[in-house]
């Protein structure tokens, strides 16, 4: 039997992408194969649908780092046919053929049943992006949000929206940094009531401490930006370090975590234990406003990934993409 899928192979020239029949005995070895229904854009998949970035080891291969679907087969007591699965992380979509198929094969390890309350669309219009958003914000509660607004940078973006629409939703006061004036409304729709011009943080100051301005931070864009950051936060408060759009590098001082026992909490959703990803998506599923989730949403197609993907490695992509495999 075969399906479509997006099939990404080495050319002279670098690469290629171009949607394609695969039969199903292609399938990578794991324990459930899953019927899948949507996929969502990330960065990491532009990388891996143009060259790679270093991510994908080895061609031909189909990208996507997240899908929800329903199980068709599996060898392992845990699920079985008909059962409601979301998949984030684990390197699939890098190094295991991902979610821009019709089918997936994958270990049930990676794997987590899809909470009552959220659809599989509903499920990647959250996606990798938004998981990822409720593991920072559950972080900077487990160590204390502190009474200011907090501050998410990148909030244009796919964790930045989400982040900004969670956090809104618990009743705190959100600041949105975006370098995209004309994103205001669509920020202040998701509950963002103040929006911060990325310019203004762009720069780093020769002062290691400014004004404590900030409860708490989201932080999708590293490098200058996040320096900048931390020695605005109040004392005590936390930076859930979640991207770096601006750069690997950190140009900062040690004083902040000194002066002001600010934290900097390092974020990553790949290999997230499987408790804590129960909890994130069940916390997602009791306090995202799906109404604002809808109102990230972009739908696309498998036929519409070679150029998203290379929109969104430039900055071009606002919210949610929902790609729907079904059919």
């Amino acid at each position: 039997m075969s399906f479509k899928a997006l099939l990404v192979e080495k050319t002279e020239d670098g690469t290629q992408a171009s949607v394609q029949e695969i039969d199903e005995s292609r399938l990578p070895e794991g324990d459930v194969t899953v019927a899948v229904e949507y996929s969502t854009v990330n960065y990491k998949d532009g990388l891996c649908i143009g060259p790679g970035g270093g991510l994908v080891r080895t061609y031909p291969h189909v990208p996507g780092i997240d899908f929800a679907g329903t199980v068709e087969a599996s060898d392992d007591d845990r699920y079985k046919p008909g059962d409601k699965v979301v998949l984030t992380g684990w390197r699939v979509g890098e190094a295991h053929w991902g979610g821009y198929a019709q089918k997936a094969r994958v270990k049930a390890d990676w794997l987590v049943p899809l909470p009552d309350g959220l659809d599989t669309r509903q499920a990647m219009a959250i996606g990798t992006a938004g998981f990822t958003a409720m593991i920072a914000v559950q972080a900077l509660e487990d160590h204390g949000l502190k009474t200011g607004p907090i501050l998410v940078t990148g909030a244009a973006g796919g964790v930045g929206s989400v982040a900004v629409a969670l956090l809104a939703a618990m009743g705190r006061e959100v600041a949105a940094v975006t370098g995209r004036p004309e994103q205001a409304e669509y920020l202040r729709g998701l509950g963002a009531s103040r929006i911060v011009p990325r310019e203004d943080l762009a720069e780093t100051v020769k002062r290691p401490l400014e004004s404590e301005s900030w409860g708490g931070c989201v932080d999708a864009v590293g490098g200058a930006m996040l320096a900048r950051v931390l020695g605005q936060m109040e004392y005590g408060a936390s930076v859930a370090a979640v991207g770096l759009a601006g750069g690997a590098d950190l140009p900062a001082k040690v004083i902040p975590f000194l002066l002001r026992a600010v934290n900097l909490l390092g974020i990553d959703s790949v290999l997230q234990l499987y408790e804590n990803r129960v909890r994130a998506w069940h916390r997602i599923a009791d306090l995202l406003p799906m109404e604002k989730l809808e109102a990230m949403v972009v739908p696309a197609t498998l036929e519409d990934l070679p150029k998203l993907g290379a929109d969104i490695l430039q900055g071009r992509v606002r919210g949610r993409v929902v790609v729907d495999l079904r059919g």
